[in-house]
């Protein structure tokens, strides 16, 4: 390769390893002669040598969630962009296998976590001990402060979104439908709603409904809310919206005319099903920029202070499910099917 490039073989071994800088043009010729003889290198030797993998863990709560493979998707390719690998382990939702995982993670030799905790409790010990050993960031939920980088979305001003845009179209009786569950995801979008439904109606914020992030929950929270007359559900994810909309079709219900409904993530789902659902759109791309931000900084020694914690701008997406009624007739206005986007400042 050197031969070819016209460079030393210092020079050479100098740029594909990236240890110290050379001149645009010198690399430039180096890889090309790289590319031109289909070279590669040899991750495990540049381990041994470097004691670098250039690979990171990703740890997530469940796969089968739709929001969780497109930020796999943007993480890999904001990683791959940094020369880094990623390997992936799904933890099912179950903090002990959780706790495994990252124990194999770290026996391969990783040089960073990415974690997702499955509980905001129960995976705190394993989250720490991993921490103090490798650099790594939080993402989408939390489990205490203190521990790591963080990453998220500001769940707050998502769901304050929500309820702004339910008073704006006149909606007064509305229902929470949430998940128990400790992920600070799930407490934070609870809270949130119960701080700002007041000003909908005072009777408001006690209409909680709490189970899962799933269809089946968003289709059995429906029967336990229905006593309650809602003319909106404001629904902690889209799996459960779309559960609940398949329940009111089912019920006869007239969405949005009689009872608007509300997610958060905008999977590809909600735009998909009929009506389409009015949500929160996760910022994914800007989540995994910044979570392989953090990462590269600590990483390189640029940042050896304090975690940080980041919060995202959410964007309000208006599809069908909870449009206003159209105008009366003789005036013009949008039609149902338009998708409207407002945004919150971080």
């Amino acid at each position: 390769m050197a031969r070819v490039s016209g460079c030393s073989v210092a020079t050479v071994s100098r740029v594909l390893a990236g240890t110290r800088p050379v001149g645009a043009e010198t690399a430039r010729r180096v890889r090309e002669a790289a590319d031109a003889l289909g070279y590669r290198p040899n991750q495990a030797a540049r381990a041994l040598r470097g004691r670098s993998t250039a690979t990171v863990g990703l740890v997530l709560p469940q796969i089968t969630n739709p929001f969780y493979p497109a930020l796999v998707r943007a993480l890999t390719h904001a990683l791959h962009a940094d020369g880094r690998a990623v390997l992936l382990a799904d933890c099912d939702d179950d903090p002990a296998a959780e706790a495994e995982h990252i124990a194999d993670l770290l026996s391969r030799q990783v040089d960073a976590l990415l974690v997702i905790p499955a509980h905001e409790d129960r995976s705190r010990d394993a989250v720490a001990a991993a921490a103090a050993r490798v650099p790594l960031v939080l993402m989408d939920r939390g489990c205490g402060p203190g521990i790591a980088d963080s990453v998220a979305v500001d769940n707050t001003a998502g769901t304050a979104l929500v309820l702004d845009h339910l008073a704006a179209t006149g909606r007064r009786r509305v229902c929470f439908l949430g998940a128990k569950g400790t992920a600070s995801a799930a407490a934070e979008r609870r809270a949130a709603y119960a701080a700002g439904a007041g000003a909908l109606d005072p009777k408001a914020p006690d209409r909680v409904f709490l189970g899962d992030f799933s269809v089946a929950w968003g289709r059995a929270a429906v029967d336990e809310a229905w006593t309650a007359r809602p003319d909106a559900l404001v629904c902690a994810n889209d799996l459960i919206a779309i559960g609940a909309l398949q329940r009111l079709q089912q019920l006869g219900a007239a969405v949005p005319d009689e009872v608007a409904v509300t997610g958060f993530d905008d999977i590809p789902m909600a735009a998909l099903s009929a009506p389409g659902v009015t949500t929160v759109r996760q910022p994914v791309a800007e989540l995994a920029a910044e979570a392989a931000r953090l990462l590269d900084a600590r990483l390189s020694g640029a940042s050896d202070g304090p975690q940080r914690a980041i919060r995202l701008a959410p964007e309000l997406v208006v599809r069908e499910s909870s449009a206003v009624a159209g105008p009366p007739e003789g005036m013009a206005g949008p039609t149902a099917s338009q998708e409207v986007s407002a945004s919150r400042a971080r």
